[in-house]
């Protein structure tokens, strides 16, 4: 299987919507489609992929708004973990919070509750519990691909002010990170660029001093 990750960048929260497709069969997952559906819709159909199902690494707004019209357009599962069910029911009050529109709250059609992995199609995502940012974050791992969220950024990390947020199991979950995760895995964040494991453990301060 050879997997292509497309990146788009999406809404005033400049959120990172990873499109990635399988570039023989053109099967497809969301991950974290946060904002402008019309935009990834037209990427879909552009290269003609075949979208199989959406899964998120947390339900933070700016993750989440595109989520139920690409449900609508193709009618493909939501995956998001059990312990997202706080951050996911303020969905709409937190729209009004930033003065952003509300669109539709999303149905979850399968909440994750392990760590096995989760077989979509020809897809074998692994999946890594890491809280912190929110109280059931997790970061997805396919090939040498990682899709860390808000977890892990080049050279920072998610912030832990917001509600459900917490430092000491952020703190935790980066120490997993770096036990479990190859140095050469590619780092495919919520926000900004994309980096390696390796350099993270080197220049990221918030990893230098775990």
């Amino acid at each position: 299987m050879s997997i292509q990750v497309q990146s788009v960048v999406t809404g005033p929260f400049q959120e990172n919507t990873f499109i990635v497709s399988d570039s023989v069969t053109g099967d497809t997952v969301f991950i974290d489609p946060g904002d402008d559906s019309s935009v990834l819709i037209s990427e879909i159909n552009r290269n003609n992929l075949i979208p199989l199902a959406i899964i998120n690494t947390h339900a933070h707004i700016d993750h989440i708004g595109a989520v139920s019209e690409l449900q609508t357009e193709w009618n493909i599962p939501f995956y998001l973990h059990k312990d997202e069910q706080m951050v996911f029911d303020t969905y709409e009050q937190t729209c009004r919070l930033f003065g952003m529109p509300v669109g539709e709250t999303p149905e979850v059609d399968r909440w994750i509750e392990t760590e096995d992995d989760l077989n979509i199609g020809p897809f074998h995502f692994e999946v890594m519990f890491t809280p912190g940012h929110t109280p059931g974050g997790i970061t997805f791992l396919i090939e040498k691909h990682v899709f860390s969220g808000d977890t892990l950024f080049y050279g920072s990390i998610g912030r832990t002010d917001l509600p459900g947020g917490d430092w000491n199991t952020l703190e935790c979950s980066l120490k997993k990170m770096v036990e479990q995760i190859d140095s050469r895995f590619i780092i495919h964040s919520g926000h900004g660029p994309d980096t390696t494991m390796g350099r993270e453990y080197k220049e990221n301060p918030f990893l230098i001093r775990l």
